[in-house]
């Protein structure tokens, strides 16, 4: 097992992320299957959300109670947060240019621009994955987030495994909208790529987010695999932005919701912690006396706190190998039929494939 889900909370653990899967899956529904519905969600929402944050900002500036006890401004407010929240939403708005041909999204040299948004957002999460490496190799360290994480081998395997993945990206200028206007087609994007980057990103999660990847690890890549692989083959890459933005905008509100304080405090009894804290909030607890408590500044080590790294080197090694074996057969492919597998399909003969194919609207 993963994660720490047995016991007392064990069916509120599993309920919520029961709920928030369904949660996930009903939104992202509502945002691709309309136009008013993408507006609403990655336009409306992410407006008024905005001028909930500056007005928090403002507030706290000026002392105002209700904004420095706001649970935005205590526990979202690193630029991390908000630069994450708004990538995903460029995202989301650039796919639904594409899907919609607004503007330069009707431009065929924008066709990249998936590929471009994804490179950079699995770069992000590689940095993140070499920096605990780095940081706390073989020793507990206090993330920018507040959280501890453990570093090792771990991470560098799924580093790397994040650089193949942006290999494993092909035909980048072959993206349409679907003929019925609901979705961002990238048919090549079959289930080989969902899969390694599933297990990849679910990895990093696990690495780098330890106290949230039940729910953004789990539930989150679930939300868009599942949608994608039953009733909306070709538009895995729209759901995932989907869900990452709706997910990213709840979470900067309520992040009370699943998180696991470096001190051991938490709200709910849904929030979950993985197996990598052998004793669960008794060893963050510990860690936490052991590096000075309060004082501890971002970047203190613990050594002395003992560790379960074992779930995280075999994800992190199956990510590796799996994304190992995507790219060989890339490579193999694109050599048997002379193609660019950046410019051309490789993936033709696959049933997904040709389901994908058969929603697009092809120029």
């Amino acid at each position: 097992m993963f994660f720490q889900v047995y016991g007392a909370n064990a069916l509120a653990q599993w309920g919520m992320l029961l709920v928030v899967l369904a949660g996930l899956i009903l939104m992202n529904e509502f945002a691709r299957r309309t136009k008013a519905g993408g507006i609403i969600t990655f336009f409306v929402i992410p407006v008024l959300l905005t001028i909930y944050f500056v007005a928090i900002a403002i507030g706290a500036r000026s002392g105002a109670a209700w904004a420095v006890n706001n649970q935005t401004h205590l526990y979202m407010n690193g630029w991390f947060h908000y630069a994450k929240l708004y990538a995903a939403l460029t995202g989301c708005i650039g796919f639904m240019m594409i899907k919609y041909k607004w503007g330069i999204g009707a431009k065929h040299w924008f066709k990249p621009f998936p590929f471009i948004i994804v490179a950079i957002n699995i770069l992000i999460a590689v940095v993140s994955d070499f920096e605990s490496a780095v940081m706390g190799w073989n020793k507990w360290w206090l993330s920018s987030e507040g959280v501890w994480l453990y570093g090792g081998w771990h991470n560098v395997m799924n580093g790397v495994a994040g650089l193949l993945n942006i290999f494993c990206m092909t035909a980048w200028w072959n993206v349409y909208s679907s003929k019925d206007k609901k979705d961002m087609i990238w048919a090549d994007m079959t289930w080989v790529y969902i899969v390694v980057y599933d297990i990849w990103n679910f990895a990093y999660t696990y690495n780098c987010l330890p106290t949230h990847s039940w729910y953004c690890g789990i539930a989150l890549l679930l939300a868009p695999t599942i949608a994608a692989l039953l009733w909306n083959r070709g538009g895995w890459i729209q759901n995932r932005a989907n869900t990452l933005a709706i997910w990213c905008m709840f979470a900067q509100v309520f992040p009370l919701f699943q998180e696991v304080f470096k001190d051991g405090f938490f709200k709910y009894s849904w929030a979950t912690l993985p197996v990598q804290y052998p004793n669960g909030i008794e060893t963050i607890k510990q860690i936490y006396e052991v590096a000075g408590g309060a004082a501890a500044p971002v970047g203190t080590t613990v050594d002395t706190v003992a560790a379960n790294p074992t779930a995280m080197i075999v994800i992190s090694a199956l990510a590796l190998i799996t994304n190992c074996i995507a790219l060989c057969y890339i490579i193999a492919q694109s050599k048997k039929r002379h193609i660019n597998p950046y410019k051309e399909d490789v993936f033709i003969n696959q049933k997904y494939y040709k389901d994908a194919m058969a929603r697009a609207d092809v120029d």
